[in-house]
């Protein structure tokens, strides 16, 4: 049994981040599913963005440590979309972090002051083809940071147009896209537990 947390995006805890946690459940593992924002969630971007934007990059690194004092240290770090930040922050400076899966999502470790991404620490990093999000350069500068640790780093891209692929409430939700999604998830998982 693994603990793993996750993270949910932008727009709060919904059903793709709920089918995640449940999935991963029904494979025996322990999941901490971490609201960073106390109840909301939203469907529309915009209100999502405002919110997230009164809160702060800053706010929600703080929410990060502060919601997750209880987690055990052992944990794998699983982040949505601008979820991903905070995924990254724990698995990259919590000794003990077992993996870090950034989904939709792949930053520079140096914006959040880490300077040497753990060496015991693989990376998985999952993106639609056509996503509008999808930052090139964010991408390759994370995954440079990751091997020349000597950690494991693997990228999936799946043949989807959109960005939260994985959530059913949504127009670009994908259903064999995510499906295999959760597979690779739960075999990085297992493969590193």
């Amino acid at each position: 049994m693994a603990n793993i947390v996750v993270f949910h995006s932008v727009l709060g805890i919904r059903q793709g981040v709920v089918e995640l946690k449940n999935y991963l459940e029904d494979h025996g593992h322990r999941v901490f599913c971490i609201d960073l924002y106390d109840g909301r969630s939203f469907d529309d971007m915009d209100e999502a963005f405002k919110f997230f934007e009164g809160i702060g990059i800053k706010g929600l690194m703080e929410r990060t440590v502060s919601y997750t004092k209880e987690v055990p240290d052992d944990a794998f770090y699983i982040g949505f979309s601008n979820g991903g930040a905070s995924a990254l922050l724990l698995a990259g400076t919590k000794p003990g972090a077992k993996g870090c899966i950034m989904l939709h999502a792949a930053l520079p470790i140096h914006a959040f002051g880490i300077e040497k991404w753990p060496p015991k620490v693989p990376v998985e990093v999952h993106y639609a083809k056509a996503d509008p999000w999808k930052e090139e350069e964010e991408i390759s500068a994370f995954e440079e940071d990751v091997k020349k640790s000597g950690a494991s780093y693997e990228y999936y891209e799946y043949p989807v147009e959109g960005h939260l692929f994985t959530d059913p409430l949504l127009p670009e939700y994908d259903k064999a896209s995510a499906d295999l999604l959760l597979e690779r998830v739960l075999n990085f998982i297992e493969g590193n537990g």
